[in-house]
């Protein structure tokens, strides 16, 4: 029997946040406006960001304060993103 099956838990919900935001980060580093698969990868770095903003705000419910400045970071950059791809539209 686990005795810290919460701390066990608050890792994974962060790592799952962690990978979701890396994910989207490097599917928008990948985007290239001009190419011709523009508007599908374009649907699919918006897939990837809603999911990663789920898992953000799935690890933020038991986050420790140190996890939580970085979630918080990670969805001030998936903000970012979403901002500079909507402006390229």
């Amino acid at each position: 029997m686990d005795k810290f099956p919460y701390n066990k838990d608050k890792q994974q919900a962060f790592q799952a946040a962690q990978q979701g935001y890396e994910n989207a980060q490097g599917l928008y580093e990948t985007i290239v406006s001009d190419s011709a698969g523009y508007g599908h990868q374009l649907k699919h770095l918006k897939d990837e960001v809603n999911e990663a903003y789920q898992q953000i705000q799935n690890a933020l419910e038991v986050a420790s304060e140190h996890q939580r400045s970085q979630l918080e970071r990670f969805q001030q950059d998936l903000q970012s993103m979403v901002t500079e791809v909507n402006q390229t539209e």
